[in-house]
């Protein structure tokens, strides 16, 4: 079966006016569009289009019999179009997502509290492929001797060099535990100011990209912590077609841009700077590697005529078709195809078929592979992993 599905953007404050409606062809809705979600996690469903137009949430238990289909989706597939810093955050390993939900239930924490971490028992592994020309995200944590010759460029304010004795210590993990405990649980807002202030006014020909995006950040969230945070993290700048895989414990923020992303479906976030919302010190720092690491790019794979973005987990694989006839795909269980660029005719092995321009997308269920493409479009195809 391959059957069209549809969503609406959600207006998080950091979408961009104009980043979907321009894939999409249409005119902005004068709002900023963050997201567009195709999957079944209830937080946003996915809309059928069979005549029934049911929510996919409940579409798939009501066909899991009839189509040997599971109930729920291992995986959430998004488009995300960032116009302002998302929050610098951190995922849970799927143990830690037990302990915590647990634990949280245990308390009696309400599910929609704001200071509630675990919104679920899952991890929260993602893929995120460039949509735009560029994409710019922070993802793990700068080699430390990078780092520390940053901040010598810095000056020797006080609170400099505060920072500067925080990331002294002989083992570069445990600095980078002390430093960024210090500036989300202990350093006060004018120690804040003052590194922030340094940042701001230093000229470096090493560091100009990340001096560049403090005074971006510092104008996004004036004095945040998360702005010194981010001096401590791998700047990365993606073109379109790459793609960084963030699995549990990398601190990381999306910055701008375009992309096509994917995820184990969980809605378990812990938060580190950049943001209004609630931050748990303490649980951020359980979570967290610390081990100072290169940026996490994820290169595809050969996979006949496609390839596919596999970071090795049972969750989820990002298959990619570009244009061109009779290019194949085999599907891992139930999956769902993206029009990113262009039109694409996806026929399945029974003969079914759908049409997908850019925004546009459809399921199909595991008996219609291999499905093959025709056309000048591009698509992506979400489906469990190996």
């Amino acid at each position: 079966m391959l059957v069209a599905i549809s969503n609406t953007p959600r207006d998080y404050a950091w979408g961009s006016p104009t980043l979907i409606a321009d894939l999409e062809g249409r005119e902005p809705s004068g709002a900023p569009e963050a997201e567009v979600w195709f999957g079944d996690h209830p937080g946003s469903p996915a809309v059928v289009h069979d005549g029934t137009d049911r929510t996919l949430d409940a579409w798939l238990p009501a066909v899991a019999d009839e189509q040997h289909v599971p109930a729920k989706l291992p995986y959430l597939l998004k488009i995300l179009a960032a116009g302002a810093p998302l929050s610098i955050q951190v995922h849970p390993s799927k143990e830690q997502a037990v302990e915590g939900f647990a634990r949280e239930e245990a308390a009696g924490v309400p599910r929609d509290a704001g200071s509630r971490n675990y919104k679920d028992d899952n991890h929260k592994p993602e893929v995120i492929v460039a949509l735009s020309d560029t994409f710019t995200a922070l993802a793990g944590l700068r080699d430390i001797e990078r780092t520390r010759a940053l901040v010598d460029a810095l000056g020797d304010a006080p609170a400099v060099a505060t920072l500067r004795a925080h990331l002294g210590a002989n083992d570069a993990a445990e600095a980078l535990r002390a430093t960024i405990g210090w500036l989300l649980g202990e350093a006060d807002a004018t120690e804040i100011a003052q590194i922030v202030d340094a940042a701001a006014s230093t000229d470096s020909v090493t560091f100009a990209a990340e001096l560049e995006l403090t005074r971006s950040l510092h104008t996004a969230y004036p004095a945040d912590p998360g702005i010194v945070v981010a001096l401590l993290m791998n700047l990365v700048q993606l073109r379109r077609g790459e793609a960084i895989f963030v699995p549990a414990g990398v601190l990381h923020a999306y910055v701008a841009g375009l992309g096509v992303e994917i995820m184990a479906a969980s809605d378990n976030v812990l938060r580190g700077g950049l943001t209004p919302k609630h931050i748990d010190v303490a649980e951020l720092l359980a979570l967290v590697d610390f081990r100072p690491a290169d940026p996490p790019f994820l290169r595809p794979t050969p996979a006949g005529e496609a390839e596919v973005f596999a970071p090795g987990i049972a969750d989820f694989a990002l298959g990619h078709l570009a244009e061109g006839a009779g290019a194949r795909i085999d599907l891992r269980g139930v999956a769902i195809a993206l029009g990113v660029a262009g039109s694409t005719t996806l026929t399945g092995a029974s003969g079914a078929a759908v049409t997908l321009a850019p925004g546009e997308a459809a399921l199909m269920t595991p008996d219609e592979s291999p499905l093959t493409s025709d056309g000048a479009g591009e698509v992506f195809v979400a489906m469990p992993g190996a």
